[in-house]
Parts: structure tokens; C-alpha cells; sequence
């Protein structure tokens, strides 16, 4: 999971290096690349790619187009460690939304830890001049997108195949992506090339080693390294692109992960007790 995440703080790090390409021709070069590896896969083990439930497959991948689009938006424009702690409001709507979608249940206590990480964005947006509340509203929405991804992949958890649901996700994006491009398309050149077959190749071996954390370890005791995303974003950002923070901005960052942390340790400790 360590691994995972260092390589997925990479990824946008390539993302925020070539501000010159919209965001959805991004996400259009990441997409064929995806499927070409998630398709030969799936081929190569013998499992359709179509899958069962193909209605919440498709919500699936429209909702991760929206997040991701929103996400790679937000990294070319604000400093990449205050991106990434947006993002990380996603679980605070993951568990929300899944009391509507999944019937789950939220105690009084959890929306003590969610105010304190919206307590924290307000922090982060307040004090950092660089940070508008267009950068903070397109944050929160990529950040309910992508939990409402988190869910419809939790529905489809005994229905499909984890191969299925990660294929599903360019089939979706491909086609929209492209349509899009059309429009706004800008042609890449030198190492524009190089960093958008990297960032295609980042986030298959990064999904690949997260996979592998969550299949051999409790979701409880791995998903929490997942924060440490934070401490990579920061050490790139200041190394790479010179960004730094007043000490109001680290106190917001603190805030938001300590709201999502120690919901998810509540989540851990509830779930053992059952």
C-alpha cells in the first residue's frame, strides 16, 4: 500500500507537469493505455470483460471520469499537497452517500469527524491565497464523485470481478474523453509524450499493488497507509515545484486527515467488534 501510494503521488506529480494538456485529453491517453493492459488481462485469463451488473458498471465509470477530470483540473492549477487533501474527502462521502445507496448505517459521532475535515478545508482555502473557492468547490466535487465511485464499486462487489470493474472504467472514459478532445485538443509534443504513457503506466501499477495490499491484508489495517499520500505530495511539491504553506494551511491539512483517519479507525474498531 506504501508503494501504492508513492507511486500514485507520482502520477499526479506527471499530471502537474505538463499544465499545456487539458486535463481530459489526459485522462483520454490514460484511458487507452488502461484498457489495452486491463483488456489483454482479462483476455488472457479467460474472463469476459462485458461483466454482470452493466447499468452500475457504467455509473461506475461515469462517475470516476467525473472525479478524475475534476482531480487532474485542480492539479494543474492549485499546489499539488493542497489537491491531494481536497481529494481526501472522498471517504468523508463514500460513508455518507452509502447510507443512501448501501443502506449503511452512520453514527452521530462520524459527522463530528466529517465537520472536522470540512473545518480543515475551510482552513486550507481561507489562508492560501493560491487556493480560490472555484478550486475548492471543483475539489469537494471530485472528492463526492470519486465517493460515489467507491460505492457503486462496493455494489458490485459480488457481482463482478475486480479485473471487470477496473476495465470498466476506460471502456466508460474512452469514448467521452475522446468527444470531448475533439473540441479542445492540443497536440503533445516532446516529452508531453513520455509523461502521458508514464501516467498510464503509474496508475496500472499502482492499482496493481493496491489490489495485491488488500488482498492479503483487512481493508482496516491498509487502507489508513493510504494517508500517507500527504507527506509524498508535500515532499514533491516543495522538492519539485518550490511549494510552501503558512502554518494556518498545515494546520488544515491536519484537520482534514485527521476527520477521515479517525472515522476510518472507528470504522476498523466498529467492524472488529462485529
Amino acid at each position: 500500500m506504501l508503494f501504492a501510494t508513492f507511486i500514485f503521488t507520482l502520477m499526479k506529480v506527471l499530471v502537474k507537469s505538463i499544465p499545456n494538456i487539458p486535463p481530459i485529453e489526459i485522462i483520454l491517453f490514460r484511458s487507452i493505455i488502461s484498457l489495452v493492459i486491463s483488456g489483454s488481462i482479462l483476455m488472457s485469463k479467460g474472463i469476459s470483460v462485458w461483466g454482470n451488473n452493466k447499468k452500475i458498471l457504467i455509473f461506475r465509470g461515469v462517475a470516476g471520469a467525473v472525479a478524475l477530470s475534476s482531480f487532474f483540473m485542480l492539479l494543474q492549477q492549485i499546489p499539488l499537497a493542497a489537491a491531494s487533501t481536497l481529494q481526501y474527502l472522498s471517504p468523508v462521502f463514500s460513508a455518507i452517500l452509502g447510507v443512501f445507496i448501501l443502506k449503511e448505517k452512520v453514527k452521530w459521532y462520524q459527522f463530528v469527524f466529517f465537520a472536522l475535515s470540512f473545518l480543515g478545508i475551510v482552513l486550507v482555502q481561507g489562508f492560501d491565497s493560491r487556493i480560490s473557492l472555484e478550486h475548492t468547490l471543483i475539489g469537494i466535487g471530485s472528492a463526492f464523485f470519486t465517493g460515489l465511485a467507491y460505492n457503486f464499486v462496493r455494489k458490485l462487489k459480488t457481482t463482478e470481478h475486480p479485473l471487470v470493474i477496473i476495465f470498466y472504467f476506460p471502456l466508460v472514459t474512452l469514448p467521452l474523453a475522446l468527444i470531448y478532445s475533439l473540441f479542445d485538443w492540443v497536440t503533445p509534443v516532446g516529452l508531453d509524450w513520455v509523461y502521458l504513457l508514464l501516467i498510464g503506466i503509474c496508475t496500472q501499477v499502482a492499482q496493481y499493488f493496491m489490489t495485491r495490499s488488500l488482498q492479503i491484508e483487512a481493508i482496516a489495517k491498509v487502507s489508513i497507509l493510504n494517508y500517507t499520500g500527504i507527506i509524498y505530495s508535500l515532499g514533491f511539491g516543495f522538492f519539485i515545484f518550490g511549494e510552501q504553506y503558512n502554518l494556518f494551511t498545515y494546520l488544515g491539512m491536519a484537520l482534514v486527515l485527521s476527520g477521515v483517519v479517525l472515522n476510518v479507525w472507528y470504522k476498523s474498531v466498529n467492524s472488529n467488534k462485529e
